[in-house]
């Protein structure tokens, strides 16, 4: 079943009014009827609804609602993925499969190695486009919840938020002792945790740059015995971490 999100004000009176892009989607390119159901979450509350189309016109959908869902895609643990910023098609393709998997967030962090500079004036009309890749994705894998793609920092503000996080992982290539499994199975399972995950750019992080992470609490791990692309890791350390904490 298709889904789609809508505003909390698009919810009144048991009906749910659908706009903008959707309702193209819907009428031209699905070419959805009248009396065909579909799925339909509140982005603001992550709550799910199985509704009826009952009008559809140039400018909006109109659909009853039949019932809330009460089941829910969403983790116990919440992954947050720091990504040193590489090219464009790269980074794209991160919020997607990472979005799929299970992401709660996902930022932007200019590094040392990062060949792609985002200038200030470039940067709105990326995080726009990428939020809107994230919409597409968590549709698509029927996700509660949007991914939040936020504004780029740099490495001092993500060391600043280390310490709001249960367990802060930075992926390394030149570490050869801590794995992430062995750091994931420090964590119990079925509990709430609040994860951040760390990934460089293509030339990877500076030595300087895991110096300081290190004595600020992050974990410096491995992936494995081969070099992962700046855009696998990333899918690698979130699909891992909830595969072995996810209730």
């Amino acid at each position: 079943m298709q889904k789609f999100f809508v505003e909390t004000k698009q919810i009144e009176n048991e009906k749910i009014t659908i706009v903008g892009e959707d309702v193209k989607h819907i009428a031209s390119v699905l070419r959805m009827k009248i009396g065909e159901n579909v799925q339909v979450g509140n982005k603001q509350t992550g709550e799910n609804y199985i509704v009826q189309i009952t009008q559809i016109s140039t400018e909006n959908v109109i659909t009853n609602i039949i019932k809330k869902v009460e089941e829910t895609s969403e983790s116990n643990v919440q992954v947050d993925l720091y990504q040193g910023l590489p090219k464009a098609d790269k980074m794209e393709l991160i919020i997607q499969k990472t979005t799929e998997i299970g992401a709660s967030k996902i930022i932007p962090v200019e590094m040392t190695r990062c060949v792609v500079k985002l200038e200030e004036k470039e940067a709105k009309k990326k995080i726009e486009r990428w939020q809107k890749i994230a919409l597409s994705a968590a549709e698509q894998s029927k996700r509660d919840k949007i991914p939040t793609i936020e504004n780029k920092i740099n490495l001092k503000q993500v060391i600043e938020k280390i310490k709001e996080y249960d367990c802060f992982l930075v992926a390394y290539e030149e570490e050869q002792q801590i794995t992430l499994k062995q750091a994931i199975q420090k964590l119990n399972k079925n509990q709430y945790y609040k994860i951040g995950i760390l990934v460089g750019p293509e030339g990877g992080l500076d030595s300087k740059e895991i110096a300081l992470l290190k004595e600020n609490g992050a974990i410096i791990v491995t992936l494995g015995k081969r070099i992962l692309r700046c855009e696998t890791a990333p899918i690698t350390m979130v699909s891992n971490i909830l595969y072995e904490l996810e209730s």
